[in-house]
């Protein structure tokens, strides 16, 4: 009991410690962020960068939205991430539930080349893309952007989703075709539910690399009503000189959806990454 009680000291004596470091180093930079975007450009280029604003200036919040149309560009990243969020999830578990479940020859060949696309940065492809996008005269357009997105987050959508279906018994489809069932009510009824927490993960993925996207959303619109925050935040930093006060104020607005997003699915966030993990 004497050692069991002294290794549980050392061991809250070592990762207390490092769990804190851990959640400064995470929580500092967003709480510096919110403070500079307190202050006004020459105060902040004047005075100390850890100190606190003279005069809390909110203003820049007012011209941030206003000069950088944020109006349109907050409900272009919901509009994108939600539509790319929903079609890959629906897409990438129905390919996965195919691949995992059904056999067939061509299931190990459709199925690599979707992992391949994994391998794909965005930089190897962007220029490709851009010349494809445009033959179609889908530059310019809403679609034109999300059917890059959606293709870009299945790869990643179905690995996971194959993974896991994999691990569900054959017997549960086997049982619901005797009873007469259709792939497609097995896939809605039995599969689905049950690959819930993977979901998550993929959800999880899916919504921050779409909302943070920056250069294909750049390079494939060029009219201001179809851009995103991302896009919209980096008018305000130019070659020669940076607007900061209206730039930090800027990147906390296009922030906050992050962050109300992991406060409200924080459980299924942490549920979903745990079970897809020990499951996968």
């Amino acid at each position: 009991m004497a050692d069991v009680r002294k290794r549980s000291f050392w061991v809250t004596l070592v990762v207390y410690p490092v769990m804190f470091l851990f959640t400064f180093f995470a929580v500092y930079p967003i709480l510096w962020l919110i403070i500079q975007s307190f202050k006004t450009t020459q105060e902040y280029v004047s005075s100390s960068k850890l100190a606190l604003p003279k005069v809390w200036f909110a203003g820049n919040y007012v011209y941030a939205w206003r000069q950088g149309n944020f109006g349109i560009l907050v409900f272009n990243s919901v509009f994108y991430t939600g539509v790319t969020v929903t079609v890959v999830i629906l897409l990438a578990f129905m390919a996965g539930f195919a691949f995992s479940k059904i056999k067939n020859r061509a299931t190990p060949v459709l199925h690599g080349i979707y992992i391949i696309g994994i391998l794909l940065t965005l930089q190897s492809i962007m220029v490709p893309l851009f010349l494809l996008i445009n033959s179609v005269r889908l530059l310019n357009t809403r679609l034109g952007v999300l059917i890059p997105y959606i293709g870009i987050g299945l790869p990643m959508g179905v690995y996971l989703s194959t993974e896991y279906i994999r691990n569900i018994p054959d017997s549960l489809v086997e049982s619901a075709r005797i009873d007469g069932a259709k792939y497609l009510r097995i896939f809605v009824s039995i599969i689905f539910p049950m690959a819930m927490p993977v979901a998550i993960t993929v959800a999880i993925l899916t919504f921050t690399g779409t909302w943070n996207e920056f250069m294909l959303i750049n390079i494939l619109t060029s009219r201001d009503s179809l851009k995103s925050i991302p896009v919209g935040i980096n008018k305000f930093s130019g070659a020669q000189s940076s607007d900061y006060g209206k730039q930090f104020a800027a990147l906390v607005i296009g922030l906050i959806p992050m962050v109300a997003f992991y406060l409200i699915f924080r459980k299924q966030i942490t549920k979903g990454v745990a079970a897809g993990a020990v499951k996968s």
